[in-house]
C-alpha cells in the first residue's frame, strides 16, 4: 500500500475495499458493481492481505451458490423445491394485484412470477415497486393444487444497500485528509487510478457524482463512445436508475393517470438517461413539455393535482463528430433529438460536462489502490441532499448582476453539489472556493452560449464575479480558448486580461508568422491542439547548438518526450545542416543503467540524421528550472519542461493521440520566450 492507501484505512476502516477486487469476483455475474461491493464489504473492507484472500473465496463462494445466471435459472429453482427454502440474490420488482388486492413479486433472472410479498416489505421498500431492486432473498416452494395460487413464497427481502453509517464520523474523517488526498480517495472510490488524470479531469469526474448529493439538479454530458458516461448511473449506487432515452414515456417516468402510479422521478434520487442522443429518435412532445416544467419547477401535473418530486436528471450520449467540427457547423446540443432541440428545454439544464475532454476509459486507468465500499459513499451522499452549500462562496465572491436568475441557479447548485463531494465539513479556503466556483461558471456558460448560437432572443451574458477587492473576474470555456474564431461569430481579440493569466488559442500557435517576439503564453488542462512543433518549432528553426535543460527525462515516457523535441529539431533543420542537441538532466536512482541506454540509443538514431545529441548527468543536484536555449539567442522557459501531456496509450499504434501530439490533452503549464543575449548563450552551450 502507498501512503495514501494506508490513510485510507486507518481513517474509514471497515468502509473500504480495494478496487481490483470487484473484477476478481465478478466473473461472468452480470451484476452492478454495487452489489458486488456490498459483499466485499462485508467481508474484504480490510487491509489485511489473508482476510482479504480468506474473503474474496467467500463471496465467490456467495455468488456461486446464491447469484442466479438467468442460464442456470432451471437449476436454482429445482434447488429451492427440493429444499424447500433457499438464499437467491437477483433483481426484484413487486407489482400490485388490485383484483387479488396484492402484492406480487417478480424475480429478474429467477423467472418466477406472482411471488406473493407482504405490505410492510413494499412500504419498507417502496423502490421494489418501480423498476425493482438487487436483493437478497429467501425463496420457499410450496406445492398447492390451486391453479391460482402460487407455490413460491418470499419468506425474507433484504435490499443489497447500507443499514447505518456515521455521518458525523465521515465529516471528521474528512478534515484528516488534504483536498489533493481527498479527490484522490474519490477518484478511487469511483474506480480510478488518479495518477493518470490531471486536476481538472478529475473534477470533470467528480461533478457526475453531483445529481446524487443534490436535489433536482440538470446535468448533461455528450461527448465521444467510451468514456465511460453512464458507468457511475448504472453501477455506483442503488439510488440511481439509468434507462435508455428511447425506452422513456410520461407515465414510466412521471405519473400514470390511469392508475395514478408515480413514476421513476418519485422514487429515485436521479435518474440518467442513456443513449440521449440521435438526430433520428422518436420523442413524444407531451414528455419533452412536461419535462421542461419538471425541470424548473420540480413539479409535475396529474390531471388537476400538481406533484412534486426531488430526483435530479441527466443525460448522457455520444456525439458523431469532433469538437471543431461542431463549433464550426453547428453547436454544441446539434446531436439532439429534434423535439429536445429546443431552447426553453435547454436553457433548464445546469451544467453541461465536456465530454470530449474526458479520455476513453483504458485497462490502465482502473485503480487497484483503496476506495470507499461505494453503498456507503452512496449513502453519505444521499443524506447531503438535505443540506444547501450555496451560499459557501458569498462571502468573498459576488455573481455579476448581468447573470439572469436562471444561469445563477445552475451555478449555485453546482457549487454547491462540489462543495458537498469535497468539503462536506465546509473547510475549503478561499483559493478552493474560487475554482469551483470557477468550473460551476464555466458548465452554465457553455449551456448559455450554445443557446445563443440556437435562439437568436437570447442576450449576451457577461459570466464574471466581483471579488471582494473589487477585482472582476472574466469566465471564459475551454474550448472557446481552443477555438475562438469557431466558437464567436466574430474572430476573438481574446482574452481582456481581466480573469488573470491570459490563455493562448491553440489555434494561434499556427501564426507564428516570421517574425518572432518575446511572449508568455499560458494552457489549461485538457487543452488540445498543442504540438512541440507549433510549440517551439519557429524558434528552433536556425540554431545549430541547442541545450534542453531538464532534470526530469528518466521514465520511459519522459524518453519519448525528449525523442519528439528531437523529431521537432530534425523537421526544423535544412536538410544540409547539422544541429548539436545537448541534454543535461539527472540519474534515474533506481534504473539508471536503463536510462542510460535509451539515451545513447537517441543519439545513435539522431546522428543518422544530422542531430548530433550530447547528454550528460548534472552531479550537483541544483537544477530544477527547465529551460531550452539556442546559439541564435532564445532561452524558452518551461515550468514542466517537455512534460506538458497528460497519460495516453503509448503501445497502442492505431491511435492518433500516440501518433499526433495536438490530438493529446495538455496538463496546465505555462511558457516564456525570452530573446537572450547571444552570446551569454553561447557561452553557457559551450559550459
Amino acid at each position: 500500500m502507498n501512503e495514501l492507501d494506508q490513510k485510507i484505512n486507518t481513517h474509514f476502516p471497515g468502509l473500504v475495499v480495494r478496487k481490483d477486487l470487484v473484477k476478481t469476483v465478478k466473473g461472468n455475474a452480470i451484476v452492478p458493481s454495487y452489489v458486488l461491493e456490498y459483499l466485499l464489504g462485508q467481508y474484504c473492507a480490510t487491509c489485511d492481505e489473508p482476510t482479504i484472500q480468506t474473503g474474496i473465496e467467500t463471496v465467490k463462494e456467495i455468488l456461486r451458490k446464491h447469484y442466479v445466471h438467468r442460464n442456470e435459472a432451471g437449476l436454482v429453482r429445482s434447488n429451492i423445491k427440493e429444499k424447500g427454502r433457499y438464499k437467491v440474490i437477483d433483481k426484484i420488482s413487486v407489482a400490485l394485484n388490485d383484483k387479488a388486492d396484492v402484492y406480487e413479486a417478480e424475480f429478474s433472472n429467477l423467472g418466477i412470477k406472482k411471488v406473493l410479498v407482504d405490505s410492510g416489505t413494499v412500504k419498507a421498500h417502496p423502490k421494489l415497486l418501480v423498476s425493482g431492486v438487487w436483493c437478497i432473498a429467501d425463496v420457499e416452494y410450496e406445492f398447492t393444487e390451486d391453479k391460482n395460487a402460487s407455490p413460491w413464497i418470499l419468506s425474507s427481502l433484504k435490499p443489497i444497500q447500507l443499514s447505518h453509517f456515521d455521518f458525523d464520523g465521515y465529516v471528521e474523517a474528512r478534515r484528516q485528509f488534504t483536498t489533493d488526498e481527498w479527490i484522490d480517495l474519490l477518484i478511487q472510490s469511483i474506480g480510478f487510478n488518479p495518477e493518470m488524470f490531471g486536476k481538472r479531469s478529475k473534477l470533470t469526474q467528480l461533478i457526475r457524482l453531483i445529481p446524487f448529493c443534490e436535489r433536482n439538479f440538470n446535468l448533461i454530458e455528450l461527448g465521444p463512445k467510451g468514456t465511460g458516461k453512464s458507468h457511475i448511473y448504472s453501477e455506483f449506487s442503488p439510488h440511481g436508475i439509468l434507462i435508455s432515452g428511447g425506452e422513456v414515456t410520461v407515465p414510466k417516468l412521471f405519473v400514470n393517470n390511469s392508475t395514478g402510479k408515480i413514476g421513476l422521478v418519485g422514487y429515485w434520487d436521479c435518474v440518467a438517461f442513456d443513449e440521449f442522443a440521435g438526430k433520428q429518435k422518436r420523442v413524444d412532445k407531451a414528455l419533452v413539455d412536461i419535462m421542461k416544467n419538471y425541470m424548473a419547477n420540480k413539479t409535475f401535473s396529474r390531471g388537476i393535482e400538481t406533484l412534486g418530486a426531488e430526483a435530479s436528471v441527466v443525460f448522457v450520449g455520444n456525439t458523431q463528430h469532433t469538437l471543431p467540427y461542431m463549433l464550426k457547423h453547428s453547436d454544441l446540443f446539434s446531436e439532439l433529438p429534434d423535439k429536445f432541440y429546443d431552447s426553453a428545454f435547454l436553457d433548464r439544464i445546469h451544467f453541461y460536462i465536456p465530454g470530449w475532454e474526458v479520455d476513453i476509459i483504458r485497462g490502465e486507468m482502473f485503480s487497484n489502490g483503496y476506495g470507499f465500499v461505494v453503498d456507503y459513499l452512496a449513502e453519505i451522499l444521499r443524506s447531503l441532499r438535505n443540506y444547501d452549500y450555496s451560499d459557501r462562496y458569498k462571502d468573498h465572491f459576488t455573481l455579476s448582476s448581468d447573470i439572469s436568475a436562471r444561469d445563477r441557479d445552475g451555478i449555485n447548485k453546482t457549487f454547491s453539489g462540489l462543495m458537498k463531494v469535497l468539503f462536506p465539513d465546509g473547510g475549503a479556503s478561499k483559493e478552493e472556493i474560487e475554482d469551483l466556483l470557477r468550473l460551476a461558471i464555466e458548465g452554465r456558460k457553455r449551456v448559455k452560449d450554445q443557446l445563443m448560437r440556437i435562439d437568436s432572443t437570447y442576450g449576451k451574458v457577461s459570466f464574471s464575479y466581483l471579488c471582494a477587492d473589487g477585482k472582476i473576474k472574466l469566465i471564459s470555456t475551454l474550448e472557446e480558448e481552443e477555438y475562438p474564431n469557431y466558437y464567436h461569430k466574430t474572430i476573438s481579440e481574446g482574452n481582456d486580461g481581466k480573469s488573470g493569466s491570459p490563455v493562448v488559442p491553440s489555434e494561434a500557435l499556427k501564426d507564428s508568422g516570421p517574425s518572432l517576439k518575446e511572449k508568455h503564453l499560458t494552457f489549461q488542462e485538457n487543452q488540445k491542439g498543442i504540438s512541440f512543433d507549433t510549440l517551439f518549432g519557429p524558434y528552433l528553426k536556425g540554431a545549430t547548438q541547442i541545450t534542453v535543460i531538464d532534470p526530469y527525462i528518466r521514465l520511459f515516457y519522459q524518453m519519448r518526450n525528449f525523442m519528439e523535441f528531437l523529431e521537432t529539431v530534425v523537421k526544423h533543420k535544412a536538410l544540409d545542416e547539422e544541429v548539436f542537441v545537448n541534454l543535461v538532466t539527472t540519474e534515474d536512482e533506481f534504473k539508471g543503467e536503463q536510462q542510460k541506454e535509451n539515451l545513447e540509443k537517441m543519439k545513435e538514431s539522431a546522428g543518422s540524421v544530422g542531430v548530433n545529441v550530447t547528454w550528460k548527468f548534472d552531479g550537483t543536484g541544483t537544477i530544477h528550472a527547465r529551460h531550452i536555449l539556442t546559439d541564435h539567442g532564445w532561452k524558452i522557459s518551461l515550468d514542466r519542461g517537455l512534460d506538458i501531456f497528460q497519460h495516453y496509450e503509448m503501445n497502442d499504434t492505431f491511435i492518433f493521440t500516440n501518433r499526433l501530439q495536438q490530438f493529446r490533452p495538455c496538463k496546465a503549464f505555462e511558457v516564456t520566450f525570452i530573446k537572450a543575449d547571444k552570446i551569454e548563450n553561447q557561452q553557457i552551450l559551450k559550459k
